[in-house]
């Protein structure tokens, strides 16, 4: 039986992109020859050695309607040109390319939509490109039979929007085999937060909540726009020996990092529809590390805490908030270890394993429909 050939296709450079990581080494190991094509940025480093293929794509533009313009024109010819059976575009600003490329040759589009790309922050509040976006996924992603996401709240979402059926696929990691151990008691415990140092994610407010926090120090484990603000901000807070800046870690030296934590921030700004449904990797990074975590009381965090209580909930981002509850975890330490231990049971249901099951099972259903 011939092999089968799976495109995936992402508009970031490869190199952080955990999900992309997963799916495609779970896909390869089981007998599909997988390549997962991106972009190359000049800041781009090196890929690794995977088990799966990898391409980048040279653009002239970094960033903005002509590096988007130039990148989907790019792509489309190369997939123009190439061979696959099936081609998974991720978000929508990889799907016409996709789509395109897959009714010239008679293959399959797949589309896996990371995040509600339409009300992303970059997004939501510039009227033109939003409208372009909606456009583009009103009149392609009806005519899909197969498609995935993050989490329950946007498969809901997209099926009412699209009346196409969305599988859930989470985005989690590989379940640690090694046994949760004891963390140090000793003083300065670590709050941390991994991700993208950019706007909306309630970095500024965790910054100064660090004011009314003793005993701990942040670490922030991330770069990004905010970068130098918020380096600035700490400056003017005079909070150097509290905040550190760790900067960015392959995503395989994360879990060395998260382990030493003794608390993980989630924070958001209820500033769209994509936050508030949201189902961030950083959430199941902290369950699998054994550590609680402080999540926005949106739906998905919601539904995590009443299946598994693995952290506190909180409605606002003042930072007296925030500071009131890493205080209660530092100070009540019969909640923390029940939580902790919530985090460990949690583990066991979500993770990689289970969900690349769901993945497997996804695309052996999408080839025996597309063969008969």
């Amino acid at each position: 039986m011939k092999q089968k050939t799976i495109f995936f296709t992402v508009s970031n450079d490869l190199t952080y992109d955990q999900r992309m990581i997963r799916i495609c080494q779970s896909l390869s190991e089981n007998g599909y020859l997988v390549k997962l094509i991106g972009r190359k940025r000049r800041s781009s480093k090196p890929l690794s050695q995977k088990a799966y293929l990898q391409k980048r794509i040279n653009c002239f533009f970094d960033a903005g309607k002509l590096f988007y313009l130039e990148y989907n024109f790019r792509l489309f010819w190369f997939l123009l040109f190439s061979k696959y059976d099936v081609i998974c575009s991720i978000d929508l600003d990889t799907l016409v390319p996709g789509y395109l490329s897959s009714k010239l040759k008679r293959k399959v589009c797949v589309y896996d939509a990371h995040e509600y790309f339409t009300e992303v922050p970059e997004v939501v509040n510039r009227p033109f490109v939003k409208s372009v976006w909606e456009a583009v996924g009103n009149l392609i992603i009806p005519r899909l039979k197969f498609c995935y996401t993050v989490c329950e709240s946007l498969a809901k979402v997209f099926h009412e929007k699209y009346n196409t059926k969305f599988e859930v696929i989470r985005n989690v990691p590989y379940r640690r085999s090694e046994k949760y151990f004891q963390r140090s008691e000793k003083v300065p415990k670590i709050i941390l937060y991994q991700g993208a140092l950019n706007a909306g994610r309630g970095l500024e407010q965790a910054i100064e909540a660090m004011q009314k926090v003793n005993g701990a120090k942040l670490w922030l484990v991330g770069e990004g726009d905010l970068s130098l603000k918020l380096r600035a901000l700490v400056k003017a807070k005079k909070l150097e020996n509290q905040v550190v800046f760790k900067g960015y870690f392959k995503p395989d030296k994360l879990p060395e990092i998260t382990t030493k934590a003794f608390l993980g921030l989630n924070l958001l700004e209820n500033s769209s529809l994509n936050y508030y449904y949201s189902l961030a990797n950083k959430a199941f990074d902290y369950i699998h590390a054994g550590i609680p975590a402080i999540h926005m009381n949106f739906p998905e965090y919601q539904k995590l805490n009443q299946s598994f209580k693995i952290g506190l909930l909180v409605d606002s981002l003042e930072p007296d908030h925030i500071a009131n509850s890493i205080n209660n975890l530092l100070k009540n330490k019969e909640l923390y270890d029940e939580l902790v231990q919530n985090c460990l049971n949690a583990k066991d249901v979500y993770n990689w394993e289970i969900e690349e099951q769901k993945l497997l099972n996804f695309y052996k259903v999408l080839f025996s429909v597309e063969s008969n």
